[in-house]
């Protein structure tokens, strides 16, 4: 591709708020007249900080409302529907499940058709659906309810971590990211105050279907899920270039330095040679294992950490109560984590230097008998993990080469680790209560396990980054029209350490 091409393709997205339309010769050159060259780093700041007080904001409230019905089980849940033995861990199965499932093909989709509708689609069916929850009568009604969340909840976290790395530029993401993955400890933190709340509404709606306890967990906040997204698409951006809320130049700017940092067109179409790179880097599968982990974790204390701290003798408010400062706590030194981490330009060091909270957490948890230690060790649970995730997420991101593998990317190390989320619902098991030795052990192993894929990341990209400086990787280029279309594998592309 073409250096003028390059340059029609970001300038294709600047006329107009929301259309991407072809414009003619004429008109090329009117609009490269008034928009072409570079630019300030002032002008630059208030693009981001546009997007920092638009975008990031409203995506990291949409990923947030996937995470606030969480909270149900011990407001009576499980007594209501006679759910038995290991028939609560089967349905979240069966959740995590379908999450998996859809999330890669779920973000090839949103590429071609972009995130406008797509994502406030996404959270609007999530949310009619946990309304629905509030009327389930039975096991078998639980689990087609949660099959359905499954299918459509599952696109929602790849979504949005694609949809920040076509917004930002490489050494600004972990940032941004830290804001989205902190509103999943944000809605379990919030969750846990609304589900205290909302369980005390007094009984309403019919006589065949009262509404009370958890079922108003469920019906308000998929309503409130609903409402937010039926706004959210006046908000949404397509594309960085189609932003209403820029002025022409400023859209110019932010489709023209994304185009610079990735050196290749942003509207670059999927492929299956997309998807093989993808799956098959290297990097990208380090990461997804570290997710996995990550996730197992912070999935586990999502669904069980109510229901771990009601064992220490609290009432289920009280448990529900105390389950938000930890989150509040890991949200924001996962915002701080990501901020330094952009800040010094790199990733490994920095989560390679968080995982160690986690891991001592639950080594607390497994072997102390002491319930202020323990309720301690949730909170450094919290912070390793989450932060973990963050940046895990956007350091496979960074390195994936390509805004089109990055795409898979992301779906693909999200699908890794929604394993780890079908694994957290069989770490706590009802015949391992109330010590849970079993669940914290598994974690306590795979954040150490985590911790080794950490370095492993950090050696591999150094590794590479020097054999590439070399010269050892430039037989790559050996009859290739187009160098970039190697993605990560071009010898001059350069691994984020």
């Amino acid at each position: 591709m073409t250096a003028d091409t390059k340059m029609q393709d970001t300038l294709k997205e600047v006329p107009g708020s929301d259309k991407e339309e072809p414009i003619s010769e004429g008109a090329y050159s009117t609009i490269a007249a008034d928009y072409v060259g570079d630019w300030t780093p002032e002008e630059e700041a208030a693009v981001r900080r546009k997007f920092d007080f638009t975008i990031t904001p409203l995506i990291t409230l949409l990923y947030l409302c996937c995470a606030i019905d969480r909270n149900a089980r011990i407001e009576g849940m499980g007594e209501e529907l006679h759910l038995v033995g290991y028939q609560y861990n089967i349905v979240l199965s069966i959740f995590f499940c379908f999450y998996l499932a859809v999330e890669v093909p779920s973000n090839v989709v949103l590429k071609h058709v972009g995130p406008k509708w797509y994502l406030p689609f996404l959270v609007f069916s999530f949310g009619l659906v946990s309304l629905c929850t509030a009327f389930v009568q039975s096991y078998a009604g639980l689990a087609v309810t949660r099959t359905f969340l499954g299918i459509f909840e599952g696109g929602a976290m790849p979504a949005v971590a694609w949809i920040l790395s076509s917004m930002y530029k490489r050494n600004e993401l972990f940032f941004r990211m830290s804001f989205f993955i902190s509103s999943s400890s944000l809605a379990s933190s919030f969750g846990g105050l609304l589900a205290a709340g909302l369980s005390h509404v007094p009984k309403w709606g019919t006589n065949a279907v009262p509404i009370e306890r958890w079922r108003n967990i469920f019906f308000f906040e998929g309503l409130i899920t609903m409402l937010i997204a039926m706004a959210a698409p006046f908000f949404m951006a397509q594309s960085p270039g189609t932003y209403r809320f820029l002025t022409p130049r400023q859209r110019y700017i932010a489709a023209e330095r994304l185009r610079r940092d990735l050196d290749m067109s942003p509207k670059e179409r999927i492929t299956w040679r997309h998807v093989r790179l993808a799956i098959f880097n290297v990097h990208t599968n380090v990461c997804a294992l570290c997710f996995f982990c990550t996730n197992s974790a912070v999935q586990g204390m999502g669904a069980f950490i109510p229901t771990i701290l009601k064992e220490f003798g609290w009432t289920s408010t009280e448990a529900q109560l105390k389950s938000v400062p930890p989150y509040l706590v890991a949200c924001v030194l996962t915002i701080v984590l990501g901020y330094c981490s952009d800040r010094a330009k790199q990733r490994g060091v920095f989560i390679a230097g968080i995982l160690p909270t986690s891991i001592t957490g639950f080594a607390i948890l497994r072997f102390s008998s002491n319930p202020d230690a323990k309720y301690a060790a949730v909170f450094l649970n919290a912070i390793g993990c989450f932060a973990g995730s963050a940046g895990m997420l956007s350091w496979g991101i960074n390195n994936a080469g390509s805004p089109a593998t990055a795409a898979v990317a992301s779906g693909y190390m999200v699908s890794i680790g929604s394993v780890g989320g079908v694994l957290s619902t069989w770490t706590y098991l009802p015949d391992d209560s109330p010590l849970f030795h079993r669940g914290h052990s598994i974690n306590l192993g795979l954040q150490l396990f985590c911790f080794v894929c950490a370095l492993v990341g950090i050696a591999h990209c150094l590794y590479e980054n020097k054999v590439r400086s070399m010269g050892k990787r430039d037989d790559r280029l050996d009859g290739v029209e187009n160098k970039l279309s190697l993605c990560h594998r071009n010898p001059e592309f350069r691994y984020m350490l």
